[in-house]
């Protein structure tokens, strides 16, 4: 195997700097003993994983190693990560840390194992690489009936700063249709797999192109900007809202697009996205899916044991170069994900969640808004992200604003998906703030209420209304005194049918004399406000003294009935001729209650 630059000359300055250089890479003694490297190919992202046994060749204990990444898939980098693995043990994550290579280009990382690896040691670590964007359609522009190609380039060895003494690399593919690829070693190609290699003595930052153009429909989707807003309330609830601009990367779309071929024909527009799952927690509530036009009720819910999945599908599916907008929101009940000790309290919630498989996030923008008087904000994240200055938001019952962390980051991917921890202090007696202001408000509208009806705010005043308003009062005391009394002949009806049968003649004169006190005690009032009325000069006295005469009229009626049916039970008068004479009497004083009733009408 003939690596580049095996034929080259260099002059001896130059040899001498280049030597220098190698050495101080690989002055810690490190060396790859064996690498397999997997490059997963069958999504819109570029997975490498890679199997590494380090041996420390040098005399002195190692306490970290140095990863490197191509300078052409540095921007692309999306998630970097290594850990020890283990035989029976779960793996162990290692730390990474940015670092450069005096020299070099490319994106560095520094690991710092958890022990120091020992001269003559080995280890044998996982570095897991996921690149985003890296995929490019070729063609750029397909109809809707052809298929999307794609062309991946890297490298075919591990670009790393130490020797390497046996690679293999396989490629896993999306499709067992391939286009052309790079036959570097004369690779063994089976169905959807490429395997290269092995590959002995490679140099450090060995560098030789891998370029592979092949089929691949996976959803091309990305998410362009994602703003997750997270409100906190201490009674119980906590509200998230996601706002998503989504956009297929894919191939553009040539030509007009036909709804009628893509509902008869399945292979067409197979690149497209028709729907896609979302995975919200499994105590997710009150679920809502909309855009600008509304509520999309396409969309679909199912609850599982661990988790809510919603099928998210937009109002038209998307085709290469095709956006669409929406927002996705629920709640949580917040014990799940609140704690607290005292006045201490702690949020730990995923800092992006789930909204499709191998999902891109091009650019994040977290919000969380706390309770109106939380103090001593202190956030704690997995991995790095860009704080923006503290905000303020304002619902209802706020007075001087919620506070609000925002925070930014971008180029995210499903190993993102991890808890942030947000530690704040809240006293506890601002919680009573709220139900205080409700019941002040009311309080204070009600006492307003009462100041204003008893005011006069007019600037002059109207004696001609304020005659009115007493004519109105005495008249409403009138029709009051009046049915009361009535009402009083209504109970001496009842007393003398009592009287007829039991034949008690002191407790007939004991209510009537009862009865007659009263009715007298209302006729001098009623006569004291038809005084009144006539003081005021209202006409209204005139009728209130025809009511008077009517009033004891229907007396005397019930006086006549009254000693009629004494005479009844003395056996004075006949059964029939009492008969005739009670229904005389009635129907006389029903007429003149009726005209009462008129003239009490018409005050």
């Amino acid at each position: 195997m003939q690596r580049r630059g095996a034929t080259l000359r260099f002059s001896p300055w130059l040899l001498l700097a280049v030597s220098s250089l190698l050495r101080g890479a690989a002055a810690d003694g490190l060396v790859n003993e064996e690498v397999k490297r997997t490059v997963d190919l069958s999504t819109h992202l570029a997975k490498i994983s890679a199997e590494i046994l380090l041996v420390n060749q040098g005399g002195s204990p190692v306490q970290s190693f140095t990863l490197a990444l191509e300078p052409e898939l540095g921007p692309h980098l999306a998630y970097v990560g290594a850990s020890v693995k283990g035989e029976e043990e779960e793996d162990e994550s290692l730390e990474l840390k940015e670092t450069a290579v005096h020299g070099r280009s490319g994106t560095f990382f520094q690991v710092q194992l958890s022990s120091a690896l020992a001269a003559g040691g080995k280890l044998r670590v996982k570095v897991e690489t996921v690149l985003s964007h890296v995929l490019r359609p070729f063609p750029t522009h397909i109809t809707q009936a052809e298929r999307q190609l794609v062309v991946f380039q890297g490298n075919h060895y591990l670009y790393s700063p130490y020797p390497t003494r046996s690679q293999s690399t396989r490629v896993r593919l999306a499709s067992k249709t391939v286009e052309s690829y790079t036959k570097l070693g004369n690779p063994n190609k089976n169905e959807e797999v490429i395997e290269y290699g092995p590959f002995k003595d490679v140099a450090p930052f060995s560098q030789d192109t891998m370029k592979i153009h092949y089929e691949n429909n996976a959803p091309f989707l990305t998410i362009s900007s994602i703003t997750r807003t997270i409100e906190v309330s201490h009674w119980g609830n906590i509200a998230v809202e996601e706002t998503i601009d989504l956009r297929h990367t894919g191939a553009y779309l040539k030509g007009p697009f036909s709804r009628y071929d893509y509902q008869r024909q399945s292979d067409s527009g197979i690149s497209s996205v028709k729907s896609f799952k979302t995975i919200l927690p499994a105590s997710a509530q009150d679920v809502y899916y909309r855009d600008e036009i509304g509520n999309i009720s396409t969309s679909h819910l199912q609850v599982l044991e661990d988790s809510v999945e919603v099928e998210v599908r937009p109002r038209f599916p998307l085709f290469g170069g095709w956006k669409t907008h929406y927002i996705i929101g629920y709640n949580l009940p917040s014990y799940e994900y609140l704690y607290t000790l005292g006045d201490q309290y702690a949020l730990k919630m995923r800092l992006i969640d789930h909204v499709y498989d191998d999902q891109v996030i091009d650019h994040m923008t977290v919000k969380v808004i706390l309770p109106e008087g939380a103090r001593n904000v202190h956030l704690d994240t997995p991995y790095t992200i860009d704080r923006s200055p503290d905000q303020l938001h304002y619902t209802y019952l706020d007075t001087f604003g919620r506070p609000v962390l925002v925070a930014t980051k971008n180029n995210l991917v499903e190993q993102h998906i991890q808890d942030m921890v947000v530690h704040y202090t809240f006293n506890k007696i601002l919680m009573l703030q709220e139900p205080l202001l409700v019941v002040g408000a009311f309080y204070i509208l009600f006492f307003t209420v009462i100041i204003y009806v008893r005011l006069d705010f007019s600037i002059t005043k109207d004696p001609a209304a304020e005659v009115r308003m007493k004519v109105a009062s005495i008249t409403e005391q009138v029709l009051t005194l009046v049915n009361k009394r009535l009402g009083l002949y209504r109970q001496m009806d009842e007393v003398v049918n009592r009287y007829k049968q039991s034949r008690d003649t002191g407790a007939l004169n004991s209510g009537r004399k009862t009865l007659e006190a009263e009715h007298r005690t209302l006729t001098n009032d009623i006569a004291a406000l038809q005084a009144r009325l006539k003081a005021e000069g209202s006409d209204l006295a005139e009728k209130v003294g025809e009511i008077q005469k009517l009033d004891g009229q229907v007396k005397e009626l019930v006086n006549q009935s009254c000693q009629e049916s004494e005479r009844l039970v003395a056996g004075k008068v006949k059964k029939e001729t009492y008969i005739t004479s009670e229904k005389t009497l009635a129907s006389k004083r029903q007429e003149l209650i009726s005209r009462i009733d008129s003239l009490l009408d018409a005050l």
